[in-house]
C-alpha cells in the first residue's frame, strides 16, 4: 500500500537551505526575530550576527561538507551559531553541554567535526556552566568563541551573503540512539530543510508567516529544525530556558505573555502544561487559537480527548505529528479534530508512504506493515556508517529513478477514514518523552560494569507513567548504586533507568531465549510503613517520602536518598511539585528540586515555608 497527501499536490520546489536564507533576508529588519527572556534580536541583528560567525568560519577555511559543532544553550547564541553556520554553507552538529562528557567526545570524534562553537565566557573562563565541560573535550576538536554578543552587533556593518550550495550538501549532522551501543548520526541535506518548511506550510499547519513560535526543543533532538526553521519565513521565535521549560506553570505564563501563536511539544510534555494552560486560553484570545504541533511519542486515548475537546472549544488546534529523524523531521500529520480513536493522520506532500511487509511487498487496506519513507526529504545517510546506511536505507522497488527509501521499523495500518494508525515498532526500539531510545544502547553501558553478569533494559509503565527499567544479575552484592552511577557519568539524562531490579536468574522460554514477557514489574509503591521509610524521618520527611514513594514508584526511601538517583527526571520533578502543594499547601519553586534533590535537604526547605 502507497499513499501521497490527498489534500494537496506537492508544491515542493526542490530548493536549497539557501532558498530558506534568501527568504530570511527579504523579511523587514525591525521585526522581533528572537526572544530570549528580556534579549530580544530583531531580523537585521540576526542577519548582521550570522553574517559575522559565516566570515569567521570561512577565514577558517570551513564551508560545504564541513561540520560546526555547536556547544551551545537554547537561545540567542545558539539561532546566531546555526544561521551563520548554515551562511558559511557548512553544516551543524548541536551537541548539548548537559550530555556526559564522554558521550559528547564521541559526538564530536564520530561526526569529525572541524570546529566546536562555544559561548565567549567558555574561552574567557568565566563562570557560566560551560567552561568546564568545554576544557573536558577541547582535545577533541578546536573550539572558538565567534557569535558575537547582542550588543556588539551593528545592522548593515556586513553583507547577509548566504554561501552558494547544491540540494544534496549536508545541513546539519544529528545523533540518535544506537542498537550497537553508540548513537548514530543523522545526515540531512539542504534540499531536505527547504522540502520541510514548504510541506508544513502546504498543509497548512503552520499559519501566515509573522508567527510566534516556542522553541521548546533541545537542539539535539531533530524537533528543533521545525522550531528554527520558522525564522526564515518571517516568524519570531521565542525561546525557553531550561528552568521554564521545566515548570509547567512558567511555561504556561510565558505562552499567554509572549502571545505565542505556535508550540511544538510531546504528549508527556503537553500533559501537565494544559493543567496551568486551559485557564488562559479562550475564543476570545488575541492571538487567536494555540497551535500545538504535538509528535515525539505515540498519543493514549485520555489525552487526545482532552485535547480534542479543547479544540472543538476553539482554543487550540492541534495536529499529531509522526516522522523519523531520518526523514526530516516531520512524515506525517493528523489534525486532532475528532473523537474517535488516534491516529497520525496522512502522508505529507513530498513523501511517499509504503506500508510493505517483510519481503517488501504492500499490505492490503487494514493489514499491518512496516512503514517505509521515499521522496526528497529522505536523509542522506549515517554519518561516516555505510554498512547501517544500506541496511536501512535500501532500494525503492517501485521508484524508476534507482532512489532509496527508509525502513523506519515502525508499524502501522490504513484505516477505512484514510488515516493512518501507529501500531509500535516492529524491534525494540523505544520512544520516552520524545526522545528515540536503543534498549541495547544502555545494556551495553550497564554490562560493562564488572558486577554485572547479565542485563536487560525495557520500557515499562511505572506509577510515574512510562520508565525505563534495567533488570540485572549481578557478580556480587550491593550493585545498584553502581550501575546508576555509570549510567549517570555515560548516558544522558533520558536514558537513564528509573528504575533498577535484581534477579537471581532471567526467566526463558523452553528454547532457552530470554521471556521479556515473564519480567517483573518493579515492586509495588503500596508499602509505606516503618518497614519503607524508616523510624528516623521527620513528620515533614515521612510526607514528602510518601509523595515521592507515589512519583518514582519506589518503595523504600531513606532520608539521604537523591530524588534523580531514585530516577526521578525533569516531568517527574513537576509532577512532585505539584504534589507536594497538593499534600502540604506549600508552592515550591522547581528548581528547589533540582538545588536539594536529597529528601532531607527538600524537606528542610519546604519546612521553611510552612
Amino acid at each position: 500500500m502507497t499513499t501521497r497527501s490527498e489534500t494537496l499536490e506537492p508544491t515542493v520546489t526542490r530548493g536549497t537551505a539557501r532558498d530558506l536564507l534568501e527568504r530570511l533576508a527579504e523579511v523587514p529588519g525591525d521585526r522581533e526575530a528572537v526572544v530570549e527572556g528580556e534579549r530580544v534580536l530583531t531580523f537585521d541583528r540576526l542577519r548582521e550576527g550570522a553574517a559575522h560567525v559565516a566570515r569567521a568560519l570561512s577565514e577558517r577555511g570551513i564551508g560545504r561538507e564541513r561540520v560546526v559543532a555547536l556547544c551551545l544553550p537554547r537561545g540567542t547564541d545558539l539561532v546566531l551559531g546555526l544561521i551563520g553556520t548554515l551562511t558559511a554553507g557548512a553544516a551543524y552538529l548541536p551537541v548539548d553541554p548537559a550530555l556526559p562528557v564522554e558521550r559528547r567526545r564521541h559526538l564530536l570524534e564520530d561526526a569529525a567535526a572541524d570546529l566546536a562553537i562555544v559561548p565567549c565566557a567558555s574561552v574567557d573562563g568565566a563562570h557560566d556552566g560551560c567552561a568546564r565541560k568545554v576544557e573536558e573535550v577541547a582535545d577533541a576538536v578546536p573550539v572558538c568563541a565567534i557569535v558575537p554578543a547582542s550588543t556588539d552587533i551593528e545592522a548593515g556593518r556586513e553583507p547577509f551573503l548566504p554561501a552558494a550550495v547544491g540540494a544534496n550538501d549536508l545541513a546539519y549532522v544529528i545523533y540518535t540512539s544506537g542498537s550497537t551501543g553508540l548513537p548514530k548520526g543523522v545526515e540531512v541535506g539542504r534540499g531536505s530543510v527547504s522540502a520541510l518548511l514548504e510541506d508544513l506550510e502546504n498543509e497548512n499547519i503552520v499559519g501566515p508567516p509573522g508567527g510566534r513560535v516556542g522553541w521548546n526543543a533541545s537542539a539535539s533532538f531533530d524537533a528543533s529544525v521545525q522550531q528554527w526553521v520558522r525564522l526564515c519565513r518571517g516568524d519570531t521565535v521565542v525561546t525557553f530556558d531550561e528552568e521554564t521549560r521545566s515548570d509547567p506553570a512558567a511555561m504556561a505564563e510565558l505562552i499567554d505573555g509572549q502571545a505565542l501563536t505556535d508550540l511544538d511539544i510531546t504528549p508527556s510534555h503537553a500533559e501537565p502544561l494544559l493543567d496551568h494552560l486551559e485557564g488562559l486560553l479562550g475564543a476570545d484570545r488575541a492571538a487567536g487559537p494555540l497551535t500545538l504541533l504535538i509528535g515525539g511519542e505515540p498519543i493514549g486515548r485520555p489525552f487526545w480527548r482532552r485535547v480534542n475537546a479543547l479544540v472543538e472549544k476553539g482554543h487550540l488546534r492541534a495536529v499529531n505529528l509522526y516522522g523519523p529523524t531520518e526523514c526530516t523531521v516531520d512524515a506525517t500529520a493528523g489534525w486532532m479534530d475528532s473523537d474517535g480513536e488516534p491516529h497520525i493522520g496522512t502522508v505529507l506532500p513530498g513523501l511517499e508512504l509504503r506500508l510493505l511487509d517483510q519481503r517488501l511487498r504492500p499490505v492490503a487496506e487494514g493489514e499491518t506493515g512496516e512503514i517505509h519513507l521515499a521522496g526528497h526529504r529522505v536523509a542522506r545517510g549515517y554519518r561516516r556508517a555505510p554498512v547501517l546506511t544500506a541496511e536501512r536505507f535500501v532500494p525503492d522497488p517501485m521508484a524508476v529513478d534507482g532512489s532509496r527509501m527508509y525502513r523506519t521499523g515502525d508499524l502501522a495500518r490504513l484505516r477505512e477514514d484514510g488515516r493512518l494508525e501507529y501500531l509500535g515498532r516492529s524491534d525494540r526500539q523505544v520512544k520516552l518523552r520524545g526522545f528515540r531510545i536503543e534498549p541495547g544502547e544502555i545494556e551495553g553501558v550497564l554490562g560493562s560494569h564488572p558486577g554485572v553478569a547479565e542485563v536487560v533494559v525495557d520500557l515499562r509503565e511505572l506509577s510515574g507513567g512510562p520508565g525505563l527499567v534495567a533488570y540485572y544479575r549481578p557478580r556480587k552484592d550491593g550493585l545498584e548504586q553502581g550501575l546508576r552511577e555509570l549510567a549517570k557519568a555515560e548516558l544522558p539524562g533520558y536514558m537513564e533507568p528509573a528504575s533498577y531490579v535484581e534477579l537471581a536468574e532471567f526467566p526463558r522460554t523452553p528454547s532457552g531465549k530470554l521471556d521479556r514477557a515473564a519480567l517483573p514489574d518493579p515492586e509495588s509503591t503500596e508499602e509505606t510503613g516503618e518497614e519503607a521509610f524508616g523510624s528516623d524521618l521527620t513528620s515533614v520527611e515521612r510526607l514528602i517520602a510518601e509523595v515521592w514513594a507515589r512519583v518514582l514508584g519506589v518503595s523504600r526511601i531513606a532520608a539521604e536518598d537523591d530524588f534523580f538517583r531514585l530516577g526521578g527526571h525533569s516531568l517527574l520533578a513537576i509532577k512532585l511539585v505539584s504534589q507536594v502543594k497538593a499534600r502540604l499547601g506549600v508552592r515550591i519553586p522547581l528548581k528547589a528540586v533540582y538545588e536539594n534533590p536529597r529528601l532531607r535537604d527538600l524537606a528542610s526547605v519546604i519546612e521553611s515555608e510552612v
